[in-house]
């Protein structure tokens, strides 16, 4: 998209972690999807700031795929310890387990077979085969529900299955055939940082010609609360 530009919070990361370790586990992965991976599973339900040095601790000790996958479960847990939710390490070493044994140690490129598996859901899938493999593949979490929810003046429940299902084939139609990993890095983004629950700066909005729920309102003013598009 012409007015992708790096997120501040991409730029915090790149610095906190280091532009050499970055080059380090480039160098040590046949591809990075493993890292990737890794980011995608961190930041679930966790906020950036907390998980940078986690991610910075669980590379240094598990720079492959391979080195997860034999690693005694012990050795799992202590790096995860008060990352919380401790299901997510569990899968992520089975899921590792899974590439060694079935795919020759390398991540998976298409969202299909990524949802094979352990731990790896929907999400997740188009995030690494759309970001690391450039695969036209849509993702949908809270950010992107507010944007598209705001853009069509979607008044419902988003969290209900047939809600749900239409947010993904509203991301599916919308991702492109060229740079969809970009797309769908800016898709969130805009929502996280524009397009947010309250006070969305719809001024500064590069779709807000395009937004259903503004046009629909008196003033931008009106559409300060999600409530006022989606439940």
């Amino acid at each position: 998209m012409p007015w992708r530009k790096p997120s501040p919070q991409f730029i915090a990361f790149r610095k906190a972690i280091g532009k050499t370790h970055i080059e380090s586990w480039k160098k040590s992965t046949p591809d990075h999807g493993y890292s990737v991976l890794v980011s995608e599973i961190m930041l679930q339900q966790t906020r950036v700031a907390t998980v940078i040095d986690y991610y910075k601790r669980w590379m240094e000790a598990f720079p492959t795929i391979e080195s997860l996958a034999v690693a005694p479960m012990e050795k799992v847990n202590e790096l995860w310890k008060g990352l919380g939710y401790y299901r997510r390490a569990r899968m992520l070493k089975a899921c590792a387990e899974k590439v060694l044994e079935a795919h020759d140690g390398k991540i998976p490129s298409t969202a299909a077979e990524l949802l094979k598996l352990p731990g790896v859901g929907r999400y997740t899938a188009g995030a690494v085969s759309s970001i690391v493999f450039s695969e036209r593949s849509p993702l949908v979490d809270g950010n992107v529900v507010r944007v598209l929810s705001r853009l069509r003046a979607i008044a419902a429940d988003s969290k209900s299955t047939a809600v749900t299902k239409l947010f993904w084939e509203l991301s599916s139609q919308l991702v492109p055939e060229t740079r969809p990993g970009d797309f769908n890095q800016s898709l969130m983004e805009l929502g996280a940082t524009v397009c947010t629950t309250k006070s969305p700066s719809c001024h500064i909005c590069p779709v807000s010609s395009h937004c259903l729920a503004l046009a629909e309102s008196p003033t931008a003013c009106d559409v300060v609360d999600m409530e006022h598009c989606v439940v």
